[in-house]
């Protein structure tokens, strides 16, 4: 004796198959454009890096070629008996402490 297998929906299986295989290949195209956008942001930033170190490389270049201009190492002098009127009292500060302990 032999029984019957029942009837096998095929529209069923293939519609399930279908939306599964459209999701999948939406996960996988969303995680290729964010992967794509994480590469890109990476090499802007290493192009910025690259232009801003060869300008930082031109700009010292500049300031160690250009001619140093000497300055006086005192101020000058502001009329007579400047030597004995220049020298200002200074006035140091020294900040307490807050958390010091009383005793």
């Amino acid at each position: 004796m032999t029984t019957a297998a029942p009837p096998i929906n095929n529209t069923q299986f293939s519609v399930n198959m279908t939306t599964k295989s459209q999701e999948q290949s939406l996960y996988q195209s969303s995680g290729a454009i964010v992967a794509a956008i994480v590469v890109g942001v990476i090499i802007i930033f290493t192009v910025v890096l690259l232009i801003l170190k060869t300008y930082n490389r031109r700009m010292r270049v500049k300031r160690e070629l250009e001619p140093k201009t000497t300055k006086p190492a005192m101020p000058p002098a502001l009329g007579q008996n400047s030597n004995s009127l220049s020298q200002h009292p200074t006035v140091t500060f020294i900040p307490v402490d807050i958390h010091m302990q009383s005793r």
